[in-house]
């Protein structure tokens, strides 16, 4: 499935990104980010093996909410200079791909369903 290799790769830059951040001061966001971008793939999994349509949508929907968990943190992180604007900016742009294709993903499970 698409998105969830999309997850797994965007998964891979935020723990290459936490793995980074080595100063005790952000190890706390350093776990986030590991823990939160962990959560989007893992829920797109998860909801692949649904029996149903609409419970898919449901995770794919806590996936969905989830990005803007992990954008969040990555704003904060920006803001307490643990990455640069340029990262972030790829990060957030990032996601913003993902959470658009996950949209029209549940999106098109819905409409199936009907």
């Amino acid at each position: 499935m698409d998105i969830w290799k999309d997850s797994i790769v965007l998964n891979d830059q935020f723990f290459d990104l936490a793995d980074a951040l080595v100063d005790s001061k952000s190890y706390r966001v350093a776990e986030q980010l590991r823990a939160a971008s962990f959560s989007i793939s893992n829920n797109i999994a998860e909801g692949s093996g649904s029996f149903s349509s609409k419970d898919f949508a449901n995770f794919l929907n806590i996936a969905h909410r989830t990005i803007f968990e992990t954008a969040n943190i990555s704003c904060v992180a920006h803001r307490r200079k643990f990455i640069d604007k340029n990262k972030l900016d790829q990060l957030l742009n990032d996601l913003d791909t993902l959470s658009r294709k996950i949209t029209n993903f549940r999106k098109s499970l819905l409409n199936s369903n009907q």
